[in-house]
């Protein structure tokens, strides 16, 4: 997953920069960072490193710093704030809009059965709409399966605040051999826990106890703070 360059808000997006997949039909996927200016320009709106994913046909600018701002697919931490008639309306992150969150975007979830979450809850979702006029939505299932896939409630467990780089690396794939996977899988060699990894910059950690919980997150944090190398961590 190389960084092309480093880029600033109001560059151009070369198209020599962009990635080319094998197949060809497979569209153009814009991540976090990036606008599509019709009918084919490409400007960069945050400053950081321009990161491109040939396989996924995706580009994207990588920014550790700044304000969370909610991509489609993306995994979120929430904590509810208040519920309406149909839907929880939820925090992903401070000094926005409240995201919505239905009450039978759940698995299984019907008007009797649907989850009773009070404020303060913790909910692990999926962004399935973000648009600057519009409060994004979150559900807590897959459509297509109608299964949960981990989503849900968190109940018990901390909360740790991290970087929005940290967190994007924390969810790459262990197959990119680079990233903050590594450091849960180091820790996970001596420890049990759970984790929840937000895009938002947050995780939910739960192990055994207090203490083994607070280990988990700091040792996060404290790697995240120091920018280690993949080798360090």
């Amino acid at each position: 997953m190389p960084a092309a360059s480093f880029v600033i808000p109001g560059d151009i997006i070369p198209t020599e920069d962009l990635p080319m997949p094998s197949n060809g039909s497979k569209p153009l996927k814009l991540g976090p960072g990036l606008r599509h200016t019709p009918p084919s320009t490409i400007s960069a709106v945050l400053a950081g490193s321009l990161c491109i994913e040939p396989k996924k046909n995706a580009i994207w600018v990588e920014n550790s710093t700044g304000r969370y701002i909610p991509q489609i697919h993306d995994v979120v931490i929430a904590t509810v704030h208040h519920s309406s008639t149909d839907f929880f309306h939820c925090a992903i992150s401070p000094y926005t809009t409240f995201a919505q969150l239905p009450h039978l975007a759940f698995e299984g979830a019907s008007k009797k059965t649907r989850p009773q979450l009070v404020a303060g809850s913790l909910i692990y979702a999926r962004v399935t709409s973000a648009s600057k006029f519009m409060d994004p939505e979150l559900v807590c299932v897959n459509p297509s399966t109608g299964k949960s896939e981990g989503m849900g409630e968190l109940k018990g467990g901390m909360v740790f605040s991290l970087s929005l780089g940290m967190s994007r690396s924390l969810l790459a794939k262990k197959q990119t051999n680079e990233g903050g996977q590594l450091v849960l899988e180091e820790m996970a060699k001596k420890l049990a826990f759970e984790v929840a990894i937000g895009r938002n910059g947050l995780v939910w950690v739960k192990a055994d106890g207090v203490r083994e919980t607070l280990l988990v997150g700091r040792a996060l944090q404290k790697a995240d703070k120091a920018s280690f190398g993949v080798e360090e961590k």
